[in-house]
């Protein structure tokens, strides 16, 4: 059985994924070999946006996920690589559209592809990405996989307009924004996870478990990139601190700073988020509501508890260094806001 650790005040601030890192390092070279393979293509704007964007970072979490839930069960195939490079072209060709639905001018770090190559070829590139992923499941030849990541794909895309409804919109509410993040961001962490023991041949429990454990730690990490909006860096988000204000965005921190404000506070969001008005110095006011209604501490809460959710269901699953390694990335993703 896993030990399930809890989140206190004196636990260390700066947990590492070096530990999945390392555990899924064979397979995740295969991975980056298969992305960079299947990126390519005869018209040469695709390959030139793709690889901008995927060579630009990111942690690779979700096909990690993918990669250690097959082998924590002694998967000895190649399957688990091919659905984890699926699993990374779907959330890259998400990226390219949601900076396009956003406007969104910096990802990873970088110029967003949109603002290098224009909205119609990020959009169209995203889309041969999502066609280059469902063309690699089938090559797996799992039905219940292609089943699983197929169904993710369709909430995302629900996900999306969810969110287009919800923004600009200050009387969203927490349960409204919580079905936004479980379909934009927990559904894929929920699937990577699942098709892991699905192609390894386990049973009903072990997928359950392995989905509620992406799916909790797909709802920590979203939380707290809410979070770090507001109180984090531009070198934590890879993209411009603020740009969920900017955007108009509604997310849980707001979300409770206008629930436990006065009138006049929420004539100040009415104002920047749905008026689109915003002026010198707003951003520094709206952080020091959130600061003041405590929420973005509350948000920060939030997530430790869906950690902890994650770390209950790892419980379940064979214990050994795969499951040490899971754990650790729950303690990573919460640690980021610190």
């Amino acid at each position: 059985m896993a030990v399930v650790a809890t989140y206190t005040d004196d636990q260390p601030r700066r947990p590492s994924i070096q530990s999945l890192v390392d555990l899924v390092s064979g397979g995740m070279g295969e991975v980056n070999d298969l992305i960079l393979s299947k990126a390519g293509s005869n018209v040469e704007l695709i390959p030139e946006i793709a690889k901008h964007l995927i060579s630009s970072g990111g942690k690779r979490l979700r096909p990690m996920l993918t990669l250690a839930c097959a082998e924590m069960f002694g998967y000895q195939g190649d399957g688990h690589v091919t659905l984890a490079a699926s699993v990374e072209f779907m959330h890259t060709a998400t990226l390219l559209h949601d900076d396009v639905v956003d406007e969104s001018d910096m990802r990873r770090g970088k110029l967003a592809a949109r603002k290098l190559w224009g909205n119609q070829a990020s959009v169209l590139v995203g889309d041969y990405l999502l066609g280059q992923a469902f063309k690699m499941m089938v090559d797996v030849g799992s039905l219940e996989a292609l089943r699983i990541l197929s169904t993710a794909s369709a909430v995302i895309a629900e996900g999306e307009v969810l969110q287009l409804g919800a923004a600009k919109n200050i009387a969203t509410t927490e349960a409204d924004y919580l079905r936004v993040i479980e379909a934009k961001t927990a559904a894929l962490f929920a699937a990577a996870a699942e098709v892991g023991p699905v192609i390894a041949g386990q049973s009903v429990e072990m997928k359950r478990a392995a989905r509620t454990y992406g799916m909790e730690l797909g709802y920590a990490f979203q939380l707290v990139d809410d979070a770090l909006d507001y109180g984090g860096s531009s070198a934590d988000l890879g993209k411009d601190v603020g740009d969920d204000f900017r955007e108009g965005k509604i997310t849980l921190p707001v979300v409770l700073a206008v629930a436990r404000g006065t009138d006049a506070d929420r004539d100040f969001w009415r104002r920047c988020l749905e008026g689109e008005e915003i002026q010198d110095g707003d951003l520094e006011q709206a952080i020091e509501l959130l600061k003041k209604y405590d929420a973005l501490s509350e948000t920060v809460e939030r997530a430790k508890d869906y950690g902890n959710k994650a770390l209950a269901a790892l419980d379940t699953l064979p214990s050994g260094a795969h499951s040490d390694a899971l754990g650790d990335a729950v303690a990573f993703c919460i640690s980021r806001v610190s």
